[in-house]
């Protein structure tokens, strides 16, 4: 999970793009970076941190031209270090930049044919830098010995040799100096892009976005989803061209944008995202209704911020009073991506504090949007009984999440999910709550579908193991699990930690 913003106008795009990131910033608190160009030179500022701690003054006056990109970037697997934040870059053919949403199914091979075949050499282990390579070859391949400029018949075919190679889930925008930004999204359309404008004085610019939102809050127009297989150029002189460089796609995005990742306030394949949350709590509610109709629950409360929706929804299904029992620092990151456990347990509860009153002496149902490791459903469930609970349920808006997820979703290895191989009342009791209640995947599945019926599938894989792109197997999911455990990233970081400190000791001896 990742965060893009690329803008081709006519007037210095550096702060739009700054405004831009800050508001997807809930894809990405790791790391953050801006790539400009005026045509002839790039501009690169990139680092660790949020967007606000990344760019200053100083920075942004640096960051000139009409024509970037922005990134941020949360920590997955292996992507610890400030080297791996983006954009990247490469100088060959014309200078191109990239910012990449997503994982490659098949990075390894990928690696190993662009040492071997393309001659690249490889600086991290991103694989979005493997994508940004694969891209300048094909682009290389595409315009010949003789031309010194690419047409955009030139660019879609580079993009389409990247089809032929890449698997797995990936949003992409990347800039060509002197040629214009491209964007392009799988033949999947697993992980969002969407495209808009805005007319000014001196004409249009276009922006391309992880999400809708960002467009809102820097006043573009949303036109259209990118949309599965498709690349769309904005050349230097803000023509656009668009092409379908495969022609044998599903529009299947993922169900997990509308649960958590996404904004609210966001539009993603036609679907408004909280509207789908709307939906999700209503048929939870209605669930419930039917197989505990006798409950004794006194009260209905959120656990913020993505599941106050649903949870609205509940109490109104439920004929229930909705209350809001917990206050949230909002200076503290999403837990769902905090690295190591450690880190996790201790960020619940400084992220948030019980309201004693909503809670003494009631029976209440908890309303999150997912469960994962469960370890902030624990402790939010041990808050409540602090604070006097009598009995406390639990509800996910979503199902069980069994699985891990492959396209872009660093969530941990399959035996660090609570519901993996375990029953529901396992998991109750792992988690500590007197009553567990999860949302059915068809009732997810058609909550989100009832935005646009014309979506083919969605990507559901976390929740029952079925991953579309068809090449995930078993030895996969073992590499993953492998890559993706706390253990191994614990020992990562303490290898990057180590090599820093080299480093630092290097440079002062």
């Amino acid at each position: 999970m990742c965060g893009l913003v690329g803008i081709l106008g006519n007037n210095p795009v550096n702060q739009a793009l700054y405004d831009g990131l800050t508001v997807v910033q809930h894809r990405g608190q790791d790391s953050a970076g801006i790539m400009t160009s005026d045509g002839d030179r790039v501009f690169l500022r990139k680092d660790n941190g949020l967007v606000r701690d990344v760019f200053h003054t100083r920075h942004m006056v640096q960051l000139s031209g009409n024509m970037g990109l922005g990134h941020v970037r949360y920590p997955t697997a292996g992507s610890d270090s400030r080297a791996e934040a983006q954009p990247f870059y490469v100088n060959s053919p014309f200078g191109i930049a990239l910012g990449h949403n997503g994982n490659l199914t098949n990075a390894d091979q990928l690696r190993d044919e662009l040492f071997k075949q393309d001659l690249r050499q490889l600086n991290t282990s991103s694989d979005s830098e493997i994508l940004l390579n694969i891209f300048a070859h094909e682009l290389r391949e595409a315009i010949g010995e003789s031309k010194l400029r690419a047409t955009p018949e030139d660019v879609f075919n580079a993009v389409s040799g990247v089809f032929r190679r890449c698997k797995g889930a990936y949003a992409v925008i990347a800039m060509v100096v002197g040629v214009g930004i491209v964007a392009f999204r799988d033949p999947c359309g697993i992980r969002p892009l969407v495209y808009g404008t805005q007319e000014t004085n001196t004409g249009t610019s276009h922006l391309f976005a992880s999400e809708s939102v960002a467009m809102d809050v820097i006043g573009y127009n949303l036109v259209r989803d990118i949309n599965p297989g498709e690349a769309m150029l904005i050349d230097m002189n803000g023509n656009v061209h668009a092409y379908q460089c495969v022609s044998d796609t599903i529009t299947s995005p993922c169900i997990f944008e509308y649960v958590y990742l996404a904004r609210p306030d966001s539009i993603l394949d036609n679907i408004p995202v909280y509207q789908t949350r709307i939906n999700m709590g209503r048929r939870l509610g209605e669930r419930l209704k039917e197989n505990w109709p006798d409950h004794d629950i006194d009260t209905v409360i959120p656990v913020p911020d993505t599941s106050r929706t649903s949870a609205l929804e509940m109490a109104k299904a439920l004929k229930l009073p909705y209350r809001e029992g917990f206050i949230k620092n909002r200076y503290i990151g999403r837990t769902f991506i905090m690295p190591g456990q450690a880190e996790r347990k201790k960020s619940v509860r400084q992220k948030l504090n019980a309201i004693s009153s909503e809670f003494s002496g009631k029976n209440v149902l908890l309303v999150d949007d997912s469960i994962v490791r469960g370890t902030t459903s624990q402790k939010i469930i041990e808050l409540a009984r602090e604070a006097g609970a009598k009995k406390v349920y639990f509800a996910s808006a979503a199902p069980p999440v069994r699985y891990p997820n492959v396209y872009g979703i660093d969530m941990p290895s399959s035996d660090e999910l609570v519901a993996s191989g375990r029953t529901i009342d396992e998991i109750c009791e792992i988690l500590g709550a007197d009553k567990l209640i999860y949302q059915e995947l068809d009732d997810l599945v058609e909550s989100v579908r009832e935005c646009n019926s014309e979506i083919n599938s969605f990507d559901t894989s976390c929740f029952d193991g079925q991953y579309v792109t068809g090449d995930i197997t078993i030895d996969y999911l073992e590499f993953v699990n492998n890559k993706r455990n706390d253990k191994a990233k614990s020992e990562s970081k303490n290898e990057l930690d180590l090599s820093e400190v080299t480093d630092v000791q290097e440079k002062t001896a």
